[in-house]
């Protein structure tokens, strides 16, 4: 695992922690990301605490700052989550999340659990801190519309395997992993205007027990020889850098 160019793979736990001031995450519960026996200003503040940031006056003023910040009234802060509906425990979690001004930020699912309006409302959020603040952003979802509206850059895997990376709008227009096909052409649209839904059958493999060669082979409608016995390796297809795709189909750059 590599950092701002650092493998921090086997770093100590001592070593460890100023590089964990600049990376947080958003969980994908709200409700059980959330300590039931914590107020919302001590789940806030629990980042400042662990790492001695500041006085208590100071931390205070932090918590109050931060909770503006998410959309959450000063009144929130003496509460429990239980008082809370998930977008707004969502909202704790997120004012959690940047109380060390991190530079990256690991959202898993974070609208996953919530009622579609209140997605937006989180999401818009999301995009708002990202532009305002310049926090990077790793979004995990499984949901394409999602991922669509929040995205610059959108990674596909498939059995845990990054197949294709892309501009998300390049991506969106122009997939070229057959996975990413797939993918696409389940997504619902107006008219006849989507694309021809492809079927995909075989065999779904075993994360921990991949098939030999690429790991979609089992499925893919464009199989070949060497798909069965060669993993194919991220590269980028011939005359466009700005995106990598893992299979034997694609003609590759330099």
């Amino acid at each position: 695992i590599r950092f701002d160019g650092v493998d921090l793979t086997h770093l100590t736990r001592r070593q460890l922690l100023p590089w964990r001031r600049r990376m947080q995450a958003v969980f994908q519960d709200p409700y059980g990301s959330l300590s039931p026996r914590r107020t919302v200003a001590q789940t806030v503040r629990e980042p400042l605490d662990v790492h001695r940031v500041g006085t208590a006056a100071e931390r205070s003023t932090r918590v109050a700052e931060l909770l503006d910040v998410v959309g959450l009234s000063p009144l929130a802060a003496n509460r429990y989550p239980h008082e809370f509906s998930g977008g707004q425990r969502q909202r704790v979690g997120i004012a959690r999340a940047l109380a060390l001004n991190p530079q990256f930020i690991v959202a898993d699912e974070p609208v996953s659990a919530l009622d579609v309006s209140v997605q937006s409302q989180v999401l818009n959020l999301i995009a708002r801190l990202q532009r305002e603040r310049g926090i990077a952003f790793l979004f995990i979802s499984h949901d394409l519309a999602v991922i669509q509206h929040v995205s610059d850059q959108i990674g596909v895997m498939y059995l845990g395997k990054l197949v294709e990376l892309a501009p998300a709008a390049l991506l969106f227009r122009k997939p070229l992993h057959p996975y990413t096909e797939a993918l696409l052409s389940a997504v619902p649209q107006v008219g006849n205007q989507g694309r021809k839904q492809i079927v995909l059958k075989g065999d779904v493999g075993s994360p921990r027990n991949p098939p030999a060669g690429c790991p979609f082979h089992t499925r893919c409608p464009k199989v070949m020889d060497v798909c069965r016995s060669t993993p194919p390796v991220l590269k980028s297809p011939a005359g466009d850098p700005s995106r990598t795709v893992a299979c034997h189909l694609e003609g590759t750059g330099p």
